[in-house]
């Protein structure tokens, strides 16, 4: 268990850029033991895995639609996990959530992550 909660969210133009924060507490594990990841879900969409990270930072795994223009990275000190999002487009709009999970293996955008955030509100306007 992890509580999460996500900070950076807001509104911009196309071709502009955010930094999404998450940070976590509460840890039932030490906090470099969990894979990280953001998610988002867009109105009338379903959620949808964008970017997850291991547990060292060391490697990184994207969604198609995002590669290139976002890219995630933790800093384990600070049990702090972020997202940079250059080029944003309208079509990136949604509730962006952070995620954590416990389990072994590949820290891949498809794993079961089982701890959530609330979530932070992303809007490009064209």
């Amino acid at each position: 268990q992890v509580q999460l909660v996500e900070s950076g969210g807001g509104s911009v133009q196309a071709g502009g850029s955010l930094r999404l924060s998450c940070a976590a507490s509460k840890y039932t594990y030490t906090y470099s033991t969990y894979c990280m990841g953001w998610f988002r879900q867009a109105p009338g969409k379903e959620r949808e895995g964008v970017a997850s990270i291991s547990r060292s930072g060391g490697t990184a795994y994207y969604a198609d639609s995002v590669k290139g223009r976002f890219t995630i990275s933790r800093n384990n000190a600070r049990n702090t996990v972020y997202l940079q999002m250059n080029n944003l487009k309208p079509e990136d709009t949604a509730v962006y959530y952070c995620a954590a999970e416990n389990g072994g293996g590949y820290c891949y955008i498809t794993d079961e992550f089982n701890n959530w955030g609330q979530g932070t509100q992303v809007t490009v306007s064209s």
